[in-house]
């Protein structure tokens, strides 16, 4: 009796499972820190490592992309089907810092399974999500008979993502033209849990800036002084205090100009995730919820831009008093961004606030870094419902959406290549990252293995459904 797809499929990467997590466990050992400078050599390691075994896949094409910082990694396989969507798959090989002292239960780059589990540093984040894909690949062509895959298929991973990516933008504008493509699947985010597998639909953006504010030449005696010249820690606060209203939204004019602001739907699919507050609050180390009125608590770290104080200093901090108008005082403040909004009139609106609050005597200077952009799928789109349609065929049950409240390089993906961008990737909270014991789940490992496998020729089928 012949088998079904599904069942072809599963076979398939049953027979090979033992050969991927040795090949994975290999690639672990490899301690790919591009945070400190003494690893840079096994950064390009773990480079070379990823390129060889991309070839041995069947790509025809596994390049190592230096830039001023670590390396990265591009490979191509095209289909051939000329008419075939082009994909690109992003994702990182760089981990972060990790020693046993550090709480490790193991030692942190001597891969280790303990029950169903497999414990390393970069085993979720991300060289596990990363390699999945290989697997899955493989067990497409199988399962479908074909010599290669139903979608032109390219991967990028990155090599200074824990590093916060300061050379990608300029990587992807560099090599557009060889990254372009009709979609981007990003393999480095994770599910809800176990139990409910979900799908990210967008990643808020970031802006932030440090407000420099002065006032006396030098500390000055209160005494003499206080109450007849401006004082810049008190500037400080009124600036912090005025940031928001009394309904807790950012009271920067033109802060929420043009965001696209969540559909009916897309709130009562966040309403149905099983979400407990009070565990939430736990996480958090936090005793309540709070935040703009009118939304519930994922709306508000997934889908509603924020203003936040990260840091506000000024004048003397020791211990005792010392009676002085200090001379001078700053305040750091983040922005996350929701789709619709654009970085640079975000600074511009944030400058002309400054401007406006801070009292004649008080010199003062804002400078903003470098922006991330925020973005965001439609749950409509075809292309999100085939990543949708393939996790729930591996996973045996609908798919959810989410969002993420954090910021990362995908937005840059989007941007310079106008394509729309995915996200699939099969970790759970539990794993760890960034924290010592680092893990990822071997049958949710394999079920991106299968998801993977069922991906490529779900977009080729109804990519021609896209608007």
């Amino acid at each position: 009796m012949s088998q079904t797809p599904d069942s072809a499929v599963r076979t398939y990467i049953e027979q090979h499972r033992t050969a991927f997590l040795d090949d994975l466990v290999e690639w672990l050992r490899i301690p790919s820190v591009s945070a400190q400078p003494d690893h840079a050599p096994d950064v390009r390691d773990s480079a070379d490592w990823l390129a060889t075994k991309l070839k041995e896949t069947g790509f025809t094409t596994a390049e190592v992309w230096q830039t001023e910082g670590a390396p990265a990694v591009f490979a191509e396989w095209p289909s051939d089907d000329p008419d075939a969507p082009t994909v690109l798959v992003y994702g990182h090989h760089d981990v972060q810092p990790a020693a046993r002292e550090d709480g490790w239960d193991s030692e942190p780059f001597e891969p280790v399974v303990r029950g169903n589990r497999l414990y390393a540093r970069g085993a979720a984040d991300d060289k596990g999500q990363v390699f999945f894909h290989t697997l899955g690949v493989r067990a497409h062509l199988a399962a479908t008979g074909r010599t290669t895959p139903a979608v032109h298929l390219k991967l990028l991973i990155e090599g200074e993502e824990e590093s916060g990516s300061p050379h990608f933008r300029a990587l992807v504008e560099r090599h557009a033209g060889r990254l372009a493509a009709d979609a981007v699947i990003v393999s480095d985010t994770g599910m809800w849990s176990e139990d409910t597998p979900t799908v990210c639909t967008g990643m808020r953006g970031l802006a932030e800036c440090e407000i420099r504010l002065s006032g006396p030449d030098q500390d000055i005696h209160s005494g003499s002084f206080g109450g007849a010249v401006p004082n810049p820690a008190t500037a400080a606060a009124r600036l912090v205090a005025a940031l928001h209203d009394e309904h807790a939204r950012v009271a920067v004019p033109g802060f929420y100009d043009g965001i696209v602001e969540l559909t009916e739907r897309e709130r009562e699919l966040f309403a149905e995730l099983p979400f407990d507050e009070d565990q939430w609050l736990r996480t958090a180390k936090s005793h309540a919820a709070h935040g703009e009125a009118g939304y519930s608590t994922l709306e508000r770290v997934w889908a509603r831009p924020t203003a936040e104080v990260n840091g506000i200093g000024g004048g003397y901090q020791g211990p005792g008093s010392k009676t002085i108008i200090p001379s001078t005082a700053m305040v750091k403040l983040s922005f996350r961004l929701v789709a619709g909004q654009d970085p640079d009139h975000i600074e511009k609106a944030v400058r002309a606030w400054v401007d406006e609050h801070v009292p004649d005597g008080i010199r003062h200077q804002t400078v903003f870094g470098a922006a991330t952009r925020p973005c965001l799928t439609p749950l409509e789109h075809p292309a999100l419902r085939s990543v949708a349609r393939s996790m729930g065929r591996a996973f045996g049950t609908p798919v959810r959406f989410t969002r993420e409240g954090g910021s990362g390089p995908a937005a840059d993906l989007q941007e310079v290549l106008d394509a729309p961008v995915l996200f699939l990737g099969i970790s759970v909270p539990s794993d760890g990252w960034h924290a010592p014991n680092e893990k990822v789940e071997l049958d949710l490992l394999l079920k991106g293995v299968e998801t993977s496998a069922y991906l490529w020729g779900d977009l080729a089928e109804h990519w021609r459904d896209a608007p």
